[in-house]
């Protein structure tokens, strides 16, 4: 084979994306805060933008209310609503399978209630603790030392004092501090009050009603596990590889320091995006977006007219050009991204109807590749408008995620949310009494007598998932609140 050099030509195709596009993916995420902050920037860098009611072409008016049916045929044509090209957002993607987790910004614990009660009340943990204690001690005296060690707590939740030392402190017993300890552990979050790791985990742990021996020798051989000794750990539980793997598993989701949730942080109200009514004699829904969330940008035509009578050199109109059509691509592209949120809260609200009409006990398992193919989107596009967009509704203010939950089979084959189980769990519990209190198979009994084909891991996974603790740890609650 000869060698020297040689001229080939090749013909390719490459997926490029343009800062523009760049651009319009991350104002399709982006929350109703951080739009206001691009705007402002923008508005800083361009002259020729100011604020003020949007300026749009014959034909391309944002609807102010549309009903679910009619968005859902043609969301996804034309200047509708903003749909990136499948294959660029392939590059970006944010979502895997195409279904979210049964999380949400709301709480089901109370359907009805507003969202500002359902979010984290502005506590210190030492406040939320101390709130809790008088009515979990036995007496005066118990108390005043259970107060006495939450003040001596770090921000982390844990008690760095010693009990001796303290004893001697208050002049009180060494018994009398156990006493108030095991009522400090007792509060919530659980965890609090614990004087190391392992019994921060422990106390978590047997709140789940976990604790068993195996669950008890990993808890204590900690350092192994830091190490990456597995299969010696395994050994010293005396277990298999699964039960192994689900136990390290059950680990994970405690949490190490249960006090951080509190501090001095703030909860800043939620500002929704979409406004949800109830309207029409035929019982649609009337859907708008938010007055106080929409960018107004217009592009100043008298200064961009007296700007172009003192461009005299190719540099200067070159800039003004450059500008202008930066102007005009940002005011597009926010309109764009108004159309797509109405098009996918639209579909949305016509999926889960019978939420907004009976409760969570009738939100259906939904997946983001279920509305895409309805309004002829990506499922990424779905993914990106439903992250950090809220909805206002007669029962609360939701983000749009909340509506993307998994479910479970029921008995008639059909799915039901999970969010629905969890509502019908709490009740279950909540409806308990002190004498009967329900264990995790006595709610998989029940819960199958009303369709429910469940787990009893996954019932516990629920429960815990709302709060709700162990039946030991409800049994011990209703009883002090009984006396």
């Amino acid at each position: 084979m000869a060698l020297g050099p040689r001229l080939d030509l090749r013909q390719s195709q490459s997926l490029v994306m343009t800062p523009q596009l760049q651009q319009a993916i991350r104002l399709l995420a982006a929350s109703n805060l951080e739009i206001e902050t691009f705007v402002a920037e923008a508005l800083e860098e361009n002259p020729l933008l100011e604020a003020g009611e949007v300026s749009r072409e014959k034909g391309d008016d944002t609807p102010d209310a549309q009903e679910p049916g009619e968005t859902s045929s043609d969301a996804g044509s034309g200047d509708e609503a903003l749909d990136i090209n499948a294959n660029a957002l392939d590059r970006d993607r944010d979502t895997g399978d195409g279904e979210w987790g049964s999380g949400g910004a709301a709480s089901v614990a109370d359907d009805a209630a507003p969202f500002e009660e359902r979010t984290s009340a502005d506590l210190s943990l030492a406040d939320h603790l101390l709130e809790q204690v008088g009515s979990i001690a036995a007496n005066p005296r118990e108390e005043l030392i259970a107060r006495h060690l939450i003040g001596q707590m770090d921000d982390a939740g844990y008690l760095p004092a010693d009990l001796r030392t303290v004893a001697h402190e208050l002049g009180a017993s060494i018994d009398d501090l156990e006493d108030a300890l095991y009522v400090v552990q007792s509060l919530d979050p659980t965890g609090v009050g614990a004087r190391s790791l392992a019994e921060c985990l422990a106390l978590q742990a047997k709140e789940a009603d976990r604790y068993d021996p195996c669950m008890a020798k990993l808890i204590d051989n900690l350092d192994l596990l830091a190490k990456g000794e597995l299969p010696r750990l395994r050994r010293m539980c005396d277990v298999d590889d699964e039960d192994f793997a689900d136990m390290l598993s059950e680990l994970r989701q405690y949490d190490p320091k249960p006090g951080l949730a509190f501090g001095s942080s703030t909860a800043s109200a939620v500002v929704p995006d979409i406004l949800l009514e109830e309207g029409g004699a035929d019982g649609g829904w009337k859907i708008t977006l938010n007055p106080a969330t929409l960018p107004r940008l217009v592009v100043n035509r008298e200064y961009a007219v007296e700007l172009e009578d003192g461009c005299t050199d190719k540099a200067s109109q070159s800039w003004l050009k450059e500008k202008l059509a930066d102007a005009r691509w940002l005011i597009n592209a926010l309109d764009q991204r108004q159309k797509t949120i109405l098009a996918v809260s639209a579909e949305i609200v016509k999926q889960q109807a019978g939420f907004f009409r009976e409760g969570v006990s009738k939100l259906k398992p939904l997946t983001l590749r279920e509305v895409a193919e309805e309004i002829e989107m990506h499922e990424s596009t779905v993914s990106r408008v439903t992250s950090n967009k809220y909805i206002s509704t007669a029962r609360g203010t939701f983000e749009l995620k909340y509506f993307f939950t998994s479910g479970v089979t029921n008995s008639e084959g059909e799915g039901a949310s999970s969010e629905a189980v969890k509502a019908r769990i709490k009740a279950l519990t909540d409806a308990e009494e002190p004498k009967k209190i329900l264990s995790d198979d006595k709610l998989v009994e029940l819960l199958k007598g009303e369709g429910f084909d469940i787990a009893r891991r996954t019932v516990a996974k629920y429960r815990e998932a709302m709060g709700i603790g162990s039946s030991v740890q409800r049994r011990r609650a209703k009883k002090l609140a009984a006396m």
